[in-house]
């Protein structure tokens, strides 16, 4: 497990880590000693390779053969390689994900292609063997404004009978299920950073104008660079097993493995990198209803470090995991260590990452720049022509021409042992067509970025003895790398908590109160197709909720979005109360909750906008628990998750104190519990003292949070940021206070 360190480095460090970086000089690979003739200077002789990196039950959970391997660079890649591979199942389809979204298409050059879900019913229903098992993450309500409402409707609400659709809540509170894999006949597998989901597709040219680069609503979005692998053999019949695992778990039914093995069914136009090679396989596992913490991947990313003797390659999407920065410094403190060369993203992809993970990263950033005495180190973002923000998702490492990996982690803490992730890593071991094809695929990545051909990018490689030399000379032009900058205000440096908080390592301290209200799944019979007959009414009376998703009102709920919307309302006489009306009716369609609490205390301020808030939250619950009552309770059962169905089957015997957890917890969607309160017989009163008592603090957090961050942006200043902190640290302690009630409130099942 990660051993932290300070995120700030003592002052006297600082000072002598900043004054030996102002000697070698700045920018990427500042202070790079050049021989005669511009070669770096580089060992004279690098030692022989140390013992392997790769071991089962340490840095790998299997090392197992692949008689094929590809790597996928970038969605119209990886997108159209998993369609054709697709189109040649028999026998069965393993969808595990992060995020998925019905409507999109995966080959963007055919006019006539299916969306995702029409793509899976055809498959069915013209292979009446074939069986297709789609598993998506139980998303945290946080992400409600980024991901297709009610996926259940759309992969099992009108699809064959044969494609079974699941959300996957079976993980610790505050966790994710990360993992990304597509098996096909447990023969062919494909893993890595790709999502089946909106705003992932692009191609290498990511270029600022391409049309075809738009989401399921036809909106456009930014250049969006990932990789992915795709392999067959043995390898790829482990993660079919892994994938069954992961369904029993989530759903308590067994599926049993295919009795004999399959041919795979190689996608077109797809040439393997490697043949006949052996994969390491590494997870993140956290402990869980009996199930042991494994913590694999941050093994073999530390033992890769460690490995290195020339140069590191990263790409990643974060970089804020406290491990990964201590061995890095590390190695970077050493006189003759390796290059450390890591390509990420100029920015964060949406308003609250920006202000919290990109804090940590600029934490981490500064620290490793400090510890960079003998110039090392590049920390650069992709620019392509036309000013377009590349969001780089990649999650790729290489290790000299020793090593390469590419999975689902993130170079964040959740990564190393709170969300599931899965890497896929091959070790060369000395032979030299695995290290010829790991210095191939590392400069194909750099001639993407660098906007030029790989054997340009090896020339010049060759030539200057340096990876980061190689930056410096070909990554100035329209397309090309910059040093990534990390100003952050000093206001939000502070304001922002350790990433103890921000991003946890280990699960949060609610996992005991989960435990207690949500228990172990038991093992169901198996499904009956009856999800047409039961939605019936409860599909009419839900319907108006996927308009938000349907059309282009979704992209209008961004909480300035709706403040502004509203902003003519603030001086009538009625605006309170059609405000408070507009709170109760957005809860209760499925409009999350938290941004019309940040909306309510833009438009009328901190105090008046939690009192309105409060009270359209209440009557969004109530509102939402009559139609929960007045529904069968059947059918509202069916909408939901495994998750929330276990909790309906709880809270109807807990009273006001569960419902205050439910609302402290985000475990489900606000409107979702209220439909599963009414379902369940909660009464009244419980529904009102409970959500009462678990939204008030944190309403008032966010509404004085929203107010105040608005008036220290206008007018920064101390008399505002003290008011803050002392409101927000009232309010963390009344939220001790419910925590402690609530507790011991929940008996034991």
């Amino acid at each position: 497990m990660c051993q932290r360190s300070d995120a700030r480095p003592r002052t006297l460090l600082s000072k002598l880590h900043a004054a030996a970086r102002e000697t070698a000089g700045a920018g990427p690979g500042a202070g790079m000693r050049l021989a005669p003739g511009g070669r770096v200077a580089q060992h004279a002789l690098a030692p022989p390779p140390g013992p392997p990196v790769l071991r089962e039950g340490h840095t790998c959970w299997r090392l197992l053969p692949a008689a094929r391997v590809s790597f996928l660079v970038d969605g119209e890649a990886y997108f159209g390689a998993v369609a054709s591979a697709l189109e040649r199942a028999r026998r069965r389809v393993w969808m595990l994900g992060w995020d998925f979204h019905s409507a999109i298409q995966l080959r963007r050059d055919r006019p006539d292609e299916p969306s995702l879900v029409g793509l899976l019913d055809g498959l069915a229903r013209r292979h009446p063997r074939l069986e297709i098992f789609v598993l998506e993450w139980d998303f945290a309500m946080l992400f409600a404004l980024d991901r297709q409402l009610l996926p259940a409707l759309r992969f099992g609400g009108r699809t064959h009978r044969r494609i079974h659709f699941a959300l996957d809540g079976n993980h610790p509170l505050g966790a994710s299920h990360h993992q990304k894999l597509v098996v096909i006949d447990d023969a062919l597998a494909f893993t890595g950073g790709f999502d089946l989901a909106a705003s992932r597709w692009d191609t290498r040219e990511h270029r600022a104008d391409d049309e075809r680069r738009c989401d399921a609503g036809f909106d456009a979005y930014p250049p969006f660079h990932d990789v992915g692998v795709v392999f067959d053999g043995p390898a790829a019949r482990a993660l079919a097993d892994l994938a069954r695992r992961r369904w029993r778990a989530a759903t308590g039914r067994r599926v049993r493995a295919l009795a004999a093995a399959q041919p795979a069914p190689w996608p077109d136009g797809v040439a393997p990198a490697l043949e006949r090679v052996e994969l390491g396989l590494a997870r993140t596992v956290p402990a869980w209803n009996g199930t042991p913490e494994r913590h694999e991947v941050e093994a073999l990313h530390l033992e890769a470090i460690r490995s290195a003797r020339r140069s590191l390659y990263f790409e990643n999407q974060y970089l804020t995991a406290a491990c990964i920065g201590d061995a890095l410094a590390a190695r970077l403190a050493e006189r003759e260590g390796p290059e450390v060369v890591l390509v990420v993203p100029k920015g964060a992809s949406g308003w609250l990452e920006e202000r919290t993970m990109s804090v940590l990263r600029a934490r981490l950033v500064r620290r490793l720049r400090e510890a960079d005495v003998h110039g090392r180190l590049a920390i650069v973002h992709p620019v392509v022509p036309g000013g377009a923000r590349v969001n780089v998702h990649s999650k790729v490492v290489i290790v000299d021409d020793q090593l390469v990996r590419v999975g689902s982690s993130n170079l964040s803490n959740r990564s190393m042992g709170l969300d599931t992730e899965l890497d896929v890593a091959i070790e060369a071991r000395g032979e030299r067509r695995v290290e010829q094809a790991i210095d191939a695929f590392r400069d194909d990545l750099l001639a993407e970025h660098l906007g030029t051909r790989p054997e340009h990018v090896r020339a010049t490689r060759e030539r200057l003895g340096s990876l980061i030399g190689t930056l410096r000379a070909l990554g100035g032009g329209e397309r090309g790398v910059r040093p990534l900058e990390v100003d952050v205000p000093e206001w939000l440096d502070d304001w922002v908590p350790e990433d103890a908080l921000l991003d946890p390592e280990r699960p949060v301290d609610f996992e005991a109160l989960c435990a207690r209200l949500l228990p172990a799944l038991p093992e169901e019979p198996g499904r009956r197709r009856t999800l047409l007959r039961v939605f019936g009414v409860a599909l009419l009376l839900l319907a108006v909720a996927t308009l938000w998703h349907w059309t282009p009102l979704a992209d209008n709920l961004r909480p300035d979005e709706l403040a502004a919307w509203a902003a003519p309302l603030r001086d009538e006489p009625y605006g309170p109360p059609a405000a408070l009306l507009a709170i109760a009716l957005g809860g209760a369609l499925f409009v999350p909750i938290t941004a019309l609490i940040v909306a309510s205390a833009l438009l009328y301020g901190a105090w008046l906008g939690a009192g309105l808030a409060l009270g359209g939250a209440l009557a969004s619950a109530l509102l939402g628990w009559s139609i929960g009552r007045l529904l069968w309770r059947d059918a509202v059962h069916r909408l939901m998750s495994p998750r929330l169905r276990r909790l309906s089957l709880r809270i109807a015997r807990r009273g006001a104190f569960a419902v205050a957890a439910v609302r402290i917890v985000p475990i489900a969607p606000f409107a979702a519990v209220n439909l599963a309160a009414g379902a369940s017989h909660v009464g009244v009163r419980d529904l009102a003292l409970g959500t009462a008592l678990g939204m008030a603090p944190g309403i008032v957090v966010l509404s004085v949070l929203a107010e105040r961050l608005a008036r220290v942006v206008i007018d920064p200043g101390w008399g505002a940021a003290a008011v803050l902190l002392a409101l927000v640290f009232a309010a963390v302690l009344a939220g001790r206070w419910l925590k402690r009630r609530v507790t011991r409130a929940a008996p034991s099942a």
